[in-house]
């Protein structure tokens, strides 16, 4: 029986994160009668209070700038989760949804379309894998992936019926469906919505170790893993785990799923976290930038040995694969291609880990991440998300996340004159402290 007491802890990756010290409310910017506060009101009343937003309403976006509803300018320095690594609008991918829009939307796949078979070798060739199974969100992906690899257990492993487990690592976050938070420990990710998955297991992140003994119960049929612990505070594993990470699933004929939602597609400074190691998942899940950000496209990528398990009518989607994140999807990987977004995330999160190093330690104690995926760590006697609100004040969105931790994610757009100002609104911020 799968038991809560053995899971791990996790944050949001959907940004609804539980904080060690709870936010203090604060008013926006602009006078009780503001536009904004209108805005904070009206989705209070009529949503459901499922997250804590930073005060601010947010109108226009473009590159690697938001405006808020009075007019103001801010940089956006957490990207939505890194879906918009194309930068907010990208004209090439607002041209390619416009014109597609005007076509045709949605088939479901009931029948052929067009664009679906284009957009299918497009993804295959460019990764390098035989098969794609298109979906929406980077949840349905992930749960994608553990049906792909549970049915593979079955057909190929010959894993017992029923008896097929899958291993995740301590503070994985890969969404809020019932599946997702079985992976979890964090009480505020599951607690008061058992009974739980069973056949999910965890172990450390980073111990290889732990991964090896996991590994040689015969009933494994998988471990997901995310390259870089995104929303557990951009954790970055040591040097290597990787290529122990591939050694020891294929040692061990256990599928290796690389879970590459928000640390995919040139976040890193490389086109996937895993390629700074030279290595492969059994099975790929990309989501988030996969559109730019202008509409839910995902997708989990495999070959055929593992895609072909799966038969008419045993997975599927309504919209997954439909004409128009299709036509998106290939416009947002040719952006990032044909403005080298890889190399430019890898020379600007260097110049900004540069310079956040050098902000005194009393107040930021750590400073970590690959490319623009990063984080600082706020000494416990400071509050982050007072630090998030100053930021908010002084020209940044950002925002904590395990409640010391702020991380740091902008447009991969973002030029280096760009960089250096919001660099010098953070200097402000953190100095002000």
């Amino acid at each position: 029986m799968f038991s809560k007491l053995s899971t791990r802890g996790i944050a949001s990756r959907l940004g609804s994160v539980a904080q060690r010290t709870q936010p203090k409310e604060s008013t926006a910017v602009g006078t009780e009668n503001s536009r904004s506060e209108a805005v904070f009101a009206r989705e209070q009343k009529y949503g459901a209070h499922n997250y804590h937003p930073l005060p601010v309403a947010l109108s226009r976006g473009e590159g690697v700038h938001v405006w808020d509803v009075e007019g103001k300018r801010y940089f956006d320095y957490l990207s939505a989760y890194s879906a918009v690594n194309q930068g907010h609008c990208h004209p090439k991918i607002i041209k390619a949804l416009t014109e597609q829009s005007q076509k045709l939307t949605l088939t479901s796949r009931a029948f052929y379309s067009d664009i679906l078979g284009e957009y299918e070798e497009f993804i295959t060739k460019f990764f390098g894998y035989d098969k794609v199974l298109p979906m929406n969100t980077g949840v349905e992906g992930c749960e994608t992936a553990c049906k792909l690899a549970r049915k593979w257990g079955y057909v190929k492993k010959q894993i017992p019926e029923n008896k097929a487990k899958i291993i995740f690592a301590r503070n994985n976050f890969w969404g809020r469906t019932l599946a997702a938070i079985s992976a979890s420990n964090d009480p505020s990710s599951y607690a008061g919505f058992g009974p739980y998955m069973p056949g999910f297991e965890l172990i450390d992140y980073n111990n290889v170790a732990a991964l090896e003994q996991a590994l040689q119960d015969p009933t494994v049929c998988a471990f997901m893993v995310e390259p870089i612990q995104g929303e557990a505070g951009v954790v970055v594993p040591d040097e290597g785990y990787l290529r122990k990470v591939r050694e020891l699933c294929t040692k061990h004929n256990v599928l290796w799923i690389g879970d590459e939602v928000q640390t995919g597609l040139a976040r890193t400074g490389r086109m996937l976290a895993v390629d700074y190691e030279e290595v492969r998942p059994d099975i790929l899940i990309l989501g988030k930038a996969l559109s730019g950000g202008v509409y839910p496209v995902s997708a989990a990528l495999c070959n055929d040995e593992v895609m072909l398990c799966i038969k008419p009518g045993e997975h599927g989607s309504t919209y997954g694969g439909n004409p128009l994140g299709c036509r998106v999807a290939i416009a947002a990987l040719e952006v990032l291609q044909e403005e080298k977004l890889a190399e430019n995330a890898f020379k600007m999160g260097q110049l900004l880990r540069t310079e956040l190093s050098k902000l005194p330690k009393d107040v930021v104690t750590v400073v970590r991440g690959k490319g623009l995926l990063n984080a600082i760590v706020i000494n416990p006697k400071y509050d982050a998300w007072e630090v998030c609100l100053k930021l908010r004040d002084n020209g940044l969105l950002a925002k904590p996340t395990h409640g010391d931790i702020i991380r740091f994610a902008p447009p991969l757009v973002i030029s280096e004159a760009q960089m250096l100002e919001s660099i010098d609104i953070i200097k402000k911020t953190i100095l002000s402290m």
